[in-house]
């Protein structure tokens, strides 16, 4: 057993300062990536500073063409707001297929972006949307905030506090989940703005969530589920697992994708 003292700060400043004074720290949010980490020994902070209630996080609001999501919110407010579902709905069914009932009420936004989860929902559609990371110290765009396997460009003691994603899209999102964790095996997000398309897939890849530039400039010619019919990503880059093979899902991303193209305005999951 190690010694680990679990700490409630009231709001963001003292979350900052708990975490300096710590001499091993670690934010928590809803805990589905962490928690698992700790019972499984890869990680011993002696600090556990709990989020979820501050009230800096909070909150779903419009910002002119921008829609801002509190990072303390969680899948299931996320999935029902009104203001997600009449800007992104795509994003609202994305939040409501996120694990299961226990996950989509404890799990937030910002702890699955903090985390980078190769399995996890939301860095697709902050990629692909191209949003902005809201932090306690900057802004930082989505192209520059996703940078490997569980590594984003957040600094040591740095918070996610909100996630502002442009309106100005039509999106689709489809997914193909894991039977047993319910988690993403392969899933894409794809945001058609009036000048550009953005691919974004998560569930698939070695290096985590990826942008798929050769689906993107394939739909800009031709906005159809047949202008991916040829195209295929690159099999070394797939996971490969006792879950499906690299193989499997390098097919899986191709049809997964024509489906979110087919299914603009909605999120669609299998099984």
């Amino acid at each position: 057993m190690y010694e680990l003292r679990y700490r409630r700060p009231a709001d963001l400043a003292e979350a900052a300062s708990l975490f300096e004074a710590a001499e091993d720290p670690a934010y928590i949010s809803g805990g589905h990536t962490l928690l698992p980490t700790l019972k499984g020994r890869l990680a011993a902070p002696d600090a556990l500073i709990d989020l979820r209630r501050l009230p800096e996080l909070k909150g779903i609001r419009r910002e002119g063409d921008r829609l801002v999501v509190g990072a303390g919110e969680v899948h299931r407010d996320v999935a029902a707001s009104p203001d997600v579902r009449e800007a992104l709905p795509a994003l609202a069914g994305l939040a409501g297929s996120i694990g299961d009932v226990h996950v989509r009420n404890h799990g937030t936004i910002g702890g699955s972006v903090a985390n980078n989860d190769p399995a996890a929902d939301y860095p697709a559609a902050v990629l692909g949307l191209g949003a902005v990371v809201r932090t306690n110290r900057r802004e930082i765009a989505a192209d520059d905030y996703f940078q490997g396997l569980f590594t984003t460009a957040l600094e040591e003691g740095e918070i996610v506090v909100a996630l502002s994603f442009p309106t100005g899209a039509e999106c689709g999102y489809a997914k193909f989940r894991n039977p047993a964790s319910r988690y993403a095996m392969a899933a894409v997000f794809v945001a058609r703005f009036a000048d550009a398309v953005r691919v974004a897939v998560t569930g698939a890849g070695n290096d985590g969530v990826f942008r798929w530039t050769a689906a993107e400039k394939a739909l800009a010619t031709s906005f159809s589920p047949e202008a991916l019919a040829d195209l295929s990503v690159a099999e070394a880059d797939m996971i490969d697992d006792l879950h499906g093979s690299a193989e499997y899902r390098r097919h899986l991303v191709s049809v997964i994708a024509e489906r979110a193209v087919a299914n603009m305005g909605r999120a669609v999951v299998t099984p």
